[in-house]
């Protein structure tokens, strides 16, 4: 196996995907052929799908707490856990995956790019009420209101059709511009995920052409492998814990 050096030089970005975590036993959407109780996870995953039925929205994202709340982080967690501890701030990790194993492994420096399951946040855009931590798994019927406002409650997750937090996509560019300037070899490694789709595609092709370096770390070759320099093909809980060499 390859090794990717992480030393004092070193500014290292991360991106997990789903398949990180579909290692520690949460299910995935590609996992639930892209339906939930018969229906396209779109309806229970997007605004539309709220505005007609909130009450099965908040069924489904209960029964994803409960699920999640029942998972541990695995290796590959662990493993970015202390390559964050060695670099310091020349590390960030940015993931798509919502359930807050990174977090509960020890990872400070995230950027949750979809959100996080365990928040909810009002779901009237003139609420002044933040986002805040919420792991209740409400009862099958349950619609919970906001107190500030009394407009309805939403998990605080970045919904089909919905764009990304703007804040999220500068502190992740922010971080990279700051790699290059401060003339460190900037390192973009995905893992979990093809690095075939935005963000993944987007952040491959720019830190290429700014001179960094790029591995992808996945259980199947994507169709733009080729985009990386360096592809280890396998589970991330088993190749990250040995892809590491700190000096």
């Amino acid at each position: 196996m390859e090794t990717l050096l992480l030393d004092s030089n070193t500014w290292l970005l991360v991106l997990t995907g789903a398949g990180v975590s579909a290692e520690s036993g949460v299910p995935t959407f590609r996992g639930m052929n892209g339906l939930w109780e018969d229906q396209p996870v779109t309806e229970v995953a997007s605004p539309r799908g709220f505005a007609k039925d909130p009450m099965r929205v908040w069924r489904f994202y209960s029964q994803r707490r409960a699920g999640a709340a029942d998972v541990s982080p695995n290796p590959g967690h662990e493993a970015l856990v202390a390559w964050e501890r060695h670099l310091g701030d020349r590390f960030l990790l940015a993931t798509q995956n919502v359930d807050g194993l990174h977090r509960r492994a020890g990872s400070q420096r995230v950027v949750e790019m979809h959100g996080n399951l365990f928040t909810s946040r009002c779901s009237n855009p003139d609420c002044t009420r933040p986002p805040f931590p919420d792991t209740t798994v409400y009862a099958s019927g349950t619609v919970p209101g906001c107190k500030e406002c009394g407009a309805l409650l939403r998990p605080h997750i970045v919904w089909f059709g919905e764009q990304l937090d703007p804040d999220d996509l500068t502190r992740i560019e922010s971080f990279a511009v700051k790699a290059m300037r401060s003339g460190g070899r900037l390192v973009f490694l995905a893992a979990g995920t093809s690095g075939a789709v935005y963000p993944a595609a987007g952040m491959v092709d720019n830190v290429r052409a700014a001179g960094g370096e790029t591995w992808l770390v996945n259980l199947d070759a994507s169709e733009n492998a080729s985009s990386f320099e360096h592809f280890v093909q396998g589970k991330s809980g088993e190749v990250l814990p040995k892809l590491g060499r700190l000096v």
